[in-house]
C-alpha cells in the first residue's frame, strides 16, 4: 500500500496487488520503496472509515503495519473500531450486510522500523543497525581529522525522545562523554566533562570526541545543544571545538547485513502470525528478544514506550532507563565504566594478574574486546598484562603489562592490534606454565575462533600436570567463521558478512547492465557455512551450497534449470553463493563449468573468490558493540571466580573454571568446555547443532523455491516483561 495510510484512505490505484517480480531487486534499497506519509486523515473517525470501505472493496482484512509507535497506535485503534465501522458502512448503504459478516474482524500485526531503537519490548528495530553504519563512518573519518589537527569534536545524532543511537555510538567509538534524553548528566556536569577532556589530552589522547543526541537535556528538562556543549568547551578549555550534526545522513544508505536478515526474518514472522490468528487474537508485534523473534501485545507495548516519555517528563530518569529495557541499561553500565577511570588511590586492588590473548585468525572487532577487558580489569582493581601474538608469543615471554590509555581508539581498529596465530599450545605446556609462573597469573582471558577453543581444551586437559593452569580461564569467540560451539555469534561474523553482502550488491549492479547473467561467488567459513547462507539471504542469492546441507549433481541441475526459468521473467540475473569447503568434488570451478555449459545461449556466468577481504576491514558497529559488551562480561566473570577462589583459598580444578562465554537463543551463557566437547564436530571444527541452519528454508522460499519453513519457536503471545530464565538476558 504505498503512501503509508494516507494510500489506505485514499483507496484506488494506491491500493495494489504486490507480485513476485515487484519485489524483486529492493532488497538493498534503503527508505522504503512503496512510500510512507504521515496521514492526518487516519487520525480521524472519517478517515478511518474511508480506509475501512477500501480494504472492505478489495477483500483485505489483514494488515501487516511497518512503522514506529505513532503507526502501531493507529493501527490498533483501527483494530477496535473495525467492527463498528463495518456496521456504520452497511447503514450508509456502502457495503452489504454479507460484507459485514464475511470481514468481521481484521488481523493486525506490527513489525517497528525505526532507526531510534525506541520502540519496548524488542532488542532492535528494524533500521537502527543501518543508522550506526553510517554514524559510525562519519566517526571513523572525523576520527582521522581530529586526530591530525588535535581537535574537539562535538557530533549531534538524531533521537529527540530516545539516546540509543547516541548511546551505542559513544560505546563504539569509546567517546569521551555522552548526553542522552534519559540520563541527563548530574549537576555540575560542565566542570565534571572539562576536567575529563584536559585529563584526557595530558595522558596524550589527540583527539576528544563528544556525542549529543537532538533530544539531550539536562535534570531540570532544559535543552542542552551542541552549540552550548562547543561553547563551554571553547570558553572553559580554549581547545580548538567544531560541531558536526549529522542530521538525515542516518536515515538514508544501503540497509546492512543485520537489517536485512532481522527484517525478512521479522518478515516472515508477521505473516504467520496474521495466517494464525483469530478473532480473539490481541494485535501483536514481532520483535526480537537476544536471537529469537517472539511475538508481543502491541497495545502493552506502545504502552510501556509512551511510559518512558512520561517518566522522562516527570524527571524519573532511573524509571526512563529500567523501561527502556535490559538492553539500554546495560550499555549505559558499560560505558561508564569505560569512559571514566577512577584515580589510582580510589580503586581497591585485588593483587591479581589477569592476562588476555588473542589466538585463531584475526577477526574485526578484537581490538574492541581487548580494550574492554583491559579497562574492565583495570577498573576491577586487577593488574592487565597482554600476551602478543597467541599462544606461540606466550610460551617465548612476549608479555607486557597493558594500562588504560594504551588501549585508547582501539574499538574502530580492524584486524588484531596484540597479534593473534593459529599456533596451539599443546607443543609448549612446560614453556607457557613457566611463562605463567613468572608473572604469576592469575586468570586468562583468550579472545579468538575455533583454535582458542581447542587451546583451551588442551589447557584444561594439562591442568593435572601443571598446576599453574587451576586457574579461572574464559574463551570469548571471535571468528568470521562463527563456528565456536557456545554461541550463535562470534564477534567479526557481522563485518565479514557485510563485506560480502557489499560486494553482492555492487556485482549485481554490474549485471544489470548485461543481462542474463549468473555469478557464482566463494566465502570463506571452513566447514561453516554461517556466512554464505546468512550472505546469501541478505544479499538475495538464488542458492546456497554449504557443507551441512549435502547437495549432489540433481540439486545443481534443479537449481540451473530454476535459474533458466528465472531468465525468462524481468529479473534477468543470478546470484549463487558457495562456501569454501562445502564439497571435495564440486568445486567452484567445477559449478562455474557446470553452469556455464548448460546454461549456454540461456545466461553466461561469471566467479568470483572473496577470499582474505572477510577477514580485514574495519569492525561492524555491531561487532564494536558485542564485543565491548561480551568481554565486559567476561571480565566480570573472571573477578567473581577470583574472589570465589581467594575467599575459599582453592585452586580451580573444577570443570565451571574453563568456560566459553556465548549468546544461546536469548541468554548469555557461560558454558564448561568440557560439557561443551560433546556438541562439537572436531573434524570439521564446527558445532554439531547450528540454529542458523533453521533459516535456511527461509532463503529457499524468498528465491521462489517450494519449501517448508520450520515456525515452531513461536506460536504464543508473550508478555512484554521478559520472564525470568536460567541464564542472563543476551542483548544485541
Amino acid at each position: 500500500m504505498p503512501k503509508g495510510y494516507q494510500g489506505m484512505v485514499d483507496g484506488g490505484s494506491n491500493i495494489v496487488e504486490a507480485n513476485w517480480e515487484s519485489v524483486s531487486s529492493i532488497l538493498q534499497v534503503g527508505g522504503t520503496i512503496i512510500g510512507s506519509a504521515r496521514c492526518k486523515a487516519f487520525r480521524t473517525r472519517e478517515g478511518r472509515l474511508q480506509a475501512a470501505s477500501n480494504l472492505i472493496q478489495r477483500g483485505i482484512t489483514n494488515l501487516c503495519v511497518i512503522g514506529g509507535d505513532g503507526s502501531l497506535t493507529g493501527a490498533n485503534i483501527f483494530r477496535k473500531e473495525w467492527s463498528e465501522l463495518l456496521e456504520e458502512l452497511a447503514k450508509n448503504g456502502k457495503i452489504s450486510q454479507e460484507a459485514v459478516k464475511k470481514y468481521s474482524y481484521l488481523n493486525v500485526v506490527g513489525m517497528v522500523g525505526s532507526i531510534d531503537n525506541d520502540f519496548c519490548g524488542t532488542d532492535m528495530t528494524i533500521g537502527t543497525d543501518s543508522a550506526l553504519h553510517r554514524i559510525m563512518e562519519v566517526v571513523d573519518a572525523i576520527m582521522t581529522t581530529a586526530q591530525s589537527h588535535q581537535r574537539t569534536f562535538v557530533l549531534e545524532v538524531m533521537g529527540r525522545h530516545c539516546g540509543y543511537l547516541a548511546l551505542v555510538s559513544a560505546l563504539a567509538c569509546g567517546a569521551d562523554w555522552v548526553f542522552l534524553p534519559e540520563s541527563p548528566p548530574e549537576e555540575g556536569w560542565e566542570e565534571n566533562m572539562c576536567v575529563k577532556l584536559s585529563e584526557n589530552r595530558a595522558r596524550k589522547k589527540r583527539l576528544n570526541i563528544i556525542i549529543v543526541a537532538e533530544g539531550a537535556i539536562d535534570t531540570q528538562n532544559n535543552p542542552i545543544s551542541s552549540e552550548k556543549i562547543k561553547d563551554l568547551v571553547v570558553t572553559q578549555l580554549g581547545f580548538d571545538t567544531r560541531v558536526t550534526i549529522l542530521g538525515h545522513v542516518q536515515r538514508g544508505g544501503t540497509p546492512s547485513a543485520f537489517d536485512r536478515i532481522l527484517a525478512s526474518r521479522m518478515g516472515v514472522e508477521a505473516v504467520v502470525a496474521l495466517l494464525e490468528a483469530t478473532p480473539d487474537t490481541p494485535a501483536c508485534v514481532v520483535s526480537l528478544s537476544g536471537n529469537q523473534a517472539v511475538r508481543l501485545p502491541l497495545v502493552e507495548c506502545v504502552q510501556m514506550t509512551q511510559d518512558v516519555q512520561k517518566a522522562m517528563d516527570e524527571r524519573r530518569f532511573k524509571d526512563a532507563v529500567r523501561l527502556r529495557g535490559r538492553s539500554f541499561e546495560g550499555n549505559l553500565n558499560i560505558y561508564k565504566r569505560l569512559a571514566i577511570k577512577l584515580p589510582d588511590d580510589q580503586i581497591q586492588k585485588s593483587n591479581c594478574n589477569v592476562a588476555v590473548v588473542n589466538v585463531g585468525a584475526p577477526a574485526a572487532g578484537m581490538n574492541a574486546a581487548v580494550r574492554s577487558a583491559v579497562r574492565v580489569g583495570i577498573a576491577d582493581g586487577h593488574k592487565m598484562l597482554a600476551i602478543y601474538d597467541g599462544f606461540d608469543g606466550f610460551a617465548k615471554g612476549k608479555i607486557k603489562e597493558i594500562g588504560w590509555s594504551d588501549v585508547g581508539g582501539w574499538t574502530g581498529q580492524g584486524g588484531s592490534i596484540l597479534g593473534t596465530k593459529r599456533v596451539l599450545p599443546g607443543k609448549f605446556l612446560e614453556e607457557i606454565a613457566g611463562q605463567m609462573r613468572a608473572h604469576s597469573i592469575n586468570a586468562l582471558l583468550i579472545i579468538g575462533g575455533f583454535e582458542a577453543y581447542l587451546g583451551l581444551l588442551e589447557l584444561s586437559a594439562a591442568r593435572e600436570r601443571h598446576e599453574e593452569f587451576c586457574i579461572p580461564m574464559v574463551m570469548v569467540p571471535a571468528t568470521v567463521s562463527n563456528n565456536v560451539p557456545g554461541s550463535d555469534f562470534s564477534i567479526g561474523s557481522d563485518t565479514a558478512l557485510n563485506t560480502i553482502t557489499d560486494t553482492c550488491d555492487r556485482i549485481k549492479q554490474s549485471a544489470s547492465g548485461t543481462k542474463r547473467r549468473v555469478f557464482i561467488i566463494e566465502t570463506m567459513g571452513g566447514y561453516c557455512g554461517y556466512l554464505a547462507n546468512m550472505g546469501g539471504l541478505a544479499a538475495g542469492a538464488d542458492a546456497a551450497y554449504i557443507f551441512e546441507e549435502p547437495f549432489d549433481i540433481r540439486d545443481l541441475q534443479s537449481n540451473v534449470e530454476h535459474l533458466t526459468e528465472k531468465m525468462k521473467t524481468t529479473i534477468q540475473r543470478g546470484l549463487v553463493l558457495r562456501n569454501e569447503s562445502c564439497s571435495e568434488n564440486y568445486t567452484t570451478d567445477f559449478i562455474y563449468q557446470l553452469y556455464s555449459e548448460e546454461g549456454k545461449g540461456v545466461f553466461d556466468c561469471r566467479k568470483n573468490v572473496l577470499g582474505h577481504m572477510q577477514q580485514g576491514g574495519v569492525p561492524s558497529p555491531f561487532d564494536r558493540n558485542f564485543g565491548t559488551k561480551i568481554s565486559a562480561r567476561a571480565m566480570q566473570w573472571i573477578t567473581t571466580k577470583l574472589k570465589e577462589s581467594h575467599s575459599k583459598g582453592k585452586k580451580c580444578v573444577t570443570d565451571d573454571c574453563i568456560c566459553v562465554l556465548g549468546i544461546s537463543k536469548r541468554d548469555v551463557l557461560f558454558q564448561p568446555v568440557a560439557e561443551l566437547k560433546k556438541e562439537t564436530d572436531f573434524e570439521h571444527r564446527i558445532p554439531k547443532e547450528q540454529w542458523w541452519l533453521k533459516l535456511r528454508p527461509l532463503m529457499k522460499i524468498l528465491a521462489k523455491y517450494k519449501a517448508s519453513y520450520d515456525v515452531s519457536d513461536s506460536g504464543q503471545l508473550e508478555p512484554v516483561q521478559p520472564r525470568s530464565t536460567q541464564g542472563e538476558p543476551a542483548t544485541i
